[in-house]
């Protein structure tokens, strides 16, 4: 055995009980979710993010614990001083040589960088993340690990099979290999600085000359963050506006450009004081060829136009499922469904919340 599969059966051992408690006490105990969460924190990095793509695919997992996992936080113990100085060195020689002045206390500490504050000798204000040391490998030795899990559970537990689970850890693998790669953030950064400067949207220019695979400096932005409704509210923000002007962005991404930032959480969206928008951490990014733009305009036209046929065939043109299925069956749940969101009077979806006063 190795040690990191001794140390994943020690973190299993210590939470282990706590999940077999719940699940003795009541079918539907918050003890079994929130152990796999506490769980997925103390096993590190790796399976931070593998429980954070998780709480975005409720066909894989069940409510209860999609909104538990949902709350794992990309918050990390931050990396001694000393280290974070020695990576920048290593990366990009003497720091006093890069920035006048070099925060030592960092902003953030994530599960796989550190960002830390800085000042170029022009004036300029900066952010610089760092890798952390040894992150890479540690991924590395974590994913040959869960790659393992995937194919035994797939062989062993047919459910599994349905769900395609070695292509899901197949897609994760990538993109969590992508984010250890700060040049290619660096160019999804520039890419979207292009894409949505008619939006007037604020993406953060990025310093190249301070920039490498372990290390990204970039612009620094000052605002609030988009769920901060009282620094909104005080900075006089039209909220309603800015939902609008938020929405059209990610449609523009999705539906113009077929390349979208992939993890939009408040943290990374910022409103600065003159009310524009500004998108930080391009770190995870999606991409939508043509034909699946084409399937989901015609998704959403089915949707607004509540022709269950035109749906279940959009659906169904999007490849997710992954075995034999009767279509038939499933046109007809979705005429039952469409029928069922809808409110009795004025017959407007019931999601649209268009019949509240009805």
């Amino acid at each position: 055995m190795t040690a990191r599969t001794f140390e994943i059966a020690v973190a299993f051992a210590r939470h282990g009980w706590r999940y077999g408690y719940g699940r003795l006490a009541h079918r539907r105990s918050t003890a079994r979710p929130v152990a796999l969460r506490q769980l997925l924190e103390d096993l590190g990095p790796t399976y931070i993010k593998l429980g954070q793509v998780l709480s975005t695919r409720p066909d894989l997992v069940p409510g209860d614990y999609e909104t538990e996992l949902a709350r794992l936080q990309d918050n990390a113990r931050p990396v001694d001083t000393a280290s974070i100085l020695e990576a920048l060195t290593r990366e990009l020689g003497p720091v006093s040589d890069r920035f006048a002045i070099f925060e030592q206390k960092p902003i953030a500490a994530a599960s796989i960088g550190q960002v830390h504050g800085a000042t170029l000798y022009d004036g300029s204000d900066v952010v610089v993340k760092i890798r952390r040391p040894h992150i890479t490998e540690a991924v590395e030795r974590d994913l040959l690990l869960v790659n393992r899990a995937a194919d035994l559970l797939s062989n062993r537990f047919s459910p599994w099979r349905r769900h395609d689970l070695r292509g899901f850890v197949e897609e994760f693998a990538v993109t969590l290999r992508r984010e250890l790669d700060y040049v290619l953030e660096g160019q999804s950064a520039d890419h979207a600085r292009v894409s949505l400067a008619s939006r007037g949207v604020h993406v953060p220019v990025i310093d190249w000359i301070r920039t490498t695979e372990a290390v990204l400096t970039m612009e620094r932005i000052r605002g609030v963050k988009i769920d901060d409704v009282a620094a909104l509210d005080e900075l006089g923000v039209d909220r309603p506006d800015l939902a609008r002007r938020f929405a059209e962005m990610y449609l523009a991404m999705v539906f113009d450009e077929g390349f979208f930032h992939a993890d939009p959480h408040p943290g990374n969206v910022f409103v600065e004081p003159d009310g524009r928008l500004a998108l930080i951490d391009f770190g995870m990014m999606g991409t939508v060829t043509s034909e699946i733009r084409q399937t989901l305009t015609h998704l959403l036209s089915a949707i607004a136009g509540r022709d269950a046929d035109a749906l279940a065939t959009a659906v169904m043109g999007l490849g997710v499922a992954t075995g034999p299925i009767d279509y038939n069956a499933f046109r007809l749940t979705s005429t039952r469904s469409s029928r069922q969101s809808s409110c009795h009077r004025c017959e407007t979806f019931a999601w649209a919340r268009c019949c509240a006063t009805c």
